[in-house]
């Protein structure tokens, strides 16, 4: 029988081959049909029947309330509301989540599965139908799948579901500007909206040129065709891009699998490589050692993000 400590191995090392699981959960009707929806199980930190919900008074829209799990007070979010959705049979599950620095919970309607998938099997959702709270599209039975699960963008909802966080950035709280070679840029990739408006707020007050990527493979093309660019001028790849700063979770080609290829290619190898995430934990931070990334900042507190940026383009200082 399969260990416990086998099953963590085995799912942890789905990072090494661009590859994840995906928890699969039902939220109710939409108005014509009961749509599937999909979190990365590396977010979820415990999925349980529907316990007692305190409701707290002056609670912002689509927050029912707190619940004490084992004397820890979670918000629970009315994930069916969020989405627009009319539950069939209730709110029967609480998937707890960690995102970032925080836990909080998702009251569902039904969890239907966990499913193994290629990041090439996630497709970005943005300027569709689909886009806001939705980052991707799963086809979650390969290319020719008519089955299909909307990925959330769990940025997004926490942010607009809970307004008191922070979303302004001080420039002031940053430090001073980074000098960086004349004519580089950062090369950035993040699949949430919310995600790199954030970043482009914090890049911009710190004076950082950057390209902004929506996926990894995105970033990874744009390198190849910085670096075919330079060549053709006499230069080097290094005299053009200065830093990539990536998110771990994204369509098509994930965090790992983009700093994996940046790190093994001659080319790029010296490039230094930060890892902004919400994925977090010593798991996930010890991965991304191994893929050679020269930093990890957990997602999203500004100062942080700009003191590792700062330390990646002067390691010496």
């Amino acid at each position: 029988m399969q260990t416990i400590q086998q099953e963590i191995d085995e799912r942890t090392n789905l990072t090494s081959s661009n590859k994840l699981e995906l928890l699969l959960f039902r939220l109710g009707d939409d108005g014509d049909r009961s749509e599937l929806f999909g979190i990365n199980v590396f977010k979820i930190r415990e999925i349980l029947p529907m316990p007692t919900i305190t409701a707290v008074a002056g609670s912002p829209p689509h927050m029912m309330g707190v619940v004490d799990l084992r004397g820890q007070i979670l918000p629970v979010i009315d994930l069916p509301a969020v989405a627009g959705c009319v539950p069939r049979t209730g709110l029967n599950i609480l998937l707890v989540t960690e995102y970032a620095r925080s836990t909080q919970a998702f009251a569902v309607e039904a969890v239907e599965d966990i499913v193994r998938l290629d990041w090439r099997q996630v497709l970005s959702a943005e300027g569709s139908a689909a886009g806001g709270m939705v980052t991707s599209i799963a086809r979650l039975d390969g290319d020719n799948s008519q089955r299909l699960a909307q990925v959330l963008d769990v940025e997004t909802i926490l942010r607009n579901v809970m307004p008191g966080q922070d979303n302004d950035i001080d420039p002031a709280t940053l430090g001073a500007h980074v000098d960086m070679k004349p004519g580089t840029v950062i090369l950035a990739a993040d699949d949430s909206l919310i995600a790199r408006t954030m970043i482009e707020q914090g890049l911009d007050a710190m004076g950082l040129p950057y390209i902004m990527c929506k996926t990894g493979k995105e970033a990874w093309d744009q390198l190849q065709a910085i670096a075919a660019a330079a060549e053709g001028e006499g230069e080097t790849v290094g005299d053009r891009v200065a830093l990539v700063l990536t998110d771990l979770e994204m369509p098509e080609m994930d965090g790992f699998t983009l700093t994996r290829n940046i790190k093994q290619d001659n080319r790029f190898a010296s490039i230094p490589v930060v890892i902004h995430s919400s994925l977090t934990g010593s798991t996930n931070e010890a991965h991304v050692r191994k893929v050679g990334a020269d930093a990890y900042v957990a997602k999203f507190v500004a100062e942080d993000l700009a003191e590792a940026l700062r330390e990646a383009l002067n390691p010496a200082r």
